[in-house]
């Protein structure tokens, strides 16, 4: 079974960060996405796991993070080759000089800069993630608008300034970084495996289009010289996900990658989708993840976030685990 373009594009990006509180402020008020989950990591109930994207947590919209802040062995991690060092999420082109505004007056520093014809603002997030906001005005997704910040414009606002809004529409795409011994093996299995082709190269980079491209639908591929191996610790990324249709496909990608020798995990059950982790590379995890159930499986659209949720097989142990979360808001 031919089974690479069972690869839709990205379902989410995942990352280690600091403190509860301070990411929570981050993603939900300064930059207006919205909390559709609050979890706690399967692998840790101890540790919560936030979902932000928009008003659904549509695939492709999702930026979740694990605040490991205060727990035992836990360290500082490493920003290097063999990770995902930067996600660009995708927000109106006309609505930069917005954000340039918001992000000093929060006293975050920001560059500016221009990659595969498209202007960007660079920061870093509390926890010191790589984030980049990239002007996209071909992105017709419908970001959150959150009553709760009526200083955030609306699409066809009264000034005119910004005629789409400047809400956040999703993850545009990620960079990955590779050292020049595995960017060969690396694209070629990009190319014949995970459903993407090269479409543009700049310098060290090159973009490729995730299952015929448009945001969300990117990867950019990067080959670092000089740069030290990734090591997985607070302020960076776990993984990428990559969204299929359905389990079928999944479990097909699962046995077409114990064809390749890549040693994939069993199907796991992640209450809002299932997935499959292997890594394609040393030192990097990829996901598949299917698209359904989502997120309003324990409920509804008009409360999302709002509770803390867990699975089923953690419920007997929920005073535990509320004791020792810390209190967001």
């Amino acid at each position: 079974m031919e089974t690479k373009s069972l690869v839709q594009g990205i379902h989410h990006v995942t990352a280690t960060v600091r403190g509860a509180q301070e990411d929570y402020h981050f993603y939900t008020q300064i930059l207006g996405m919205r909390l559709v989950k609050k979890t706690v990591n399967f692998d840790n109930h101890h540790v919560y796991h936030f979902y932000y994207a928009d008003r659904l947590g549509t695939p492709g919209t999702i930026f979740t993070t694990f605040p490991y802040e205060g727990q035992p062995n836990v360290h500082t991690g490493v920003e290097g080759t063999g990770m995902i060092i930067a996600t660009a999420l995708s927000v109106p082109e006309s609505s930069l000089p917005f954000w340039d505004a918001r992000l000093r007056a929060a006293g975050i520093l920001v560059t500016h800069g221009m990659q595969f014809g498209h202007h960007f603002i660079w920061f870093r997030d509390p926890a010191g993630l790589q984030i980049a906001l990239i002007g996209d005005e071909q992105d017709e997704r419908q970001p959150w608008q959150d009553p709760a910040l009526p200083d955030f414009p609306a699409a066809h606002d009264s000034s005119g300034k910004y005629p789409k809004g400047v809400g956040i529409r999703g993850i545009h795409h990620v960079t990955l970084s590779i050292t020049p011994e595995h960017w060969e093996p690396m694209l070629a299995f990009l190319q014949s495996e995970m459903n993407m082709q090269a479409i543009e190269k700049e310098q060290d980079s090159v973009l490729l289009s995730v299952n015929g491209g448009q945001a969300g639908h990117y990867l950019v591929l990067r080959k670092d010289l000089h740069t030290e191996k990734g090591r997985n610790g607070i302020g960076t990324v776990h993984h990428v996900a990559w969204k299929v249709s359905d389990d079928a496909a999944l479990l097909a990608l699962r046995e077409r990658m114990i064809a390749l020798g890549l040693n994939p995990t069993e199907l796991r059950d992640r209450k809002y989708f299932h997935s499959v982790y292997f890594k394609p590379v040393a030192g990097m995890w990829f996901e598949l993840a299917t698209m359904a159930p989502g997120f309003t499986i324990d409920e509804p659209e008009s409360s999302l976030g709002q509770q803390l949720l867990l699975p089923e097989w953690e419920e007997i142990n929920r005073p535990d685990i509320e004791l020792a979360l810390p209190p967001i808001g």
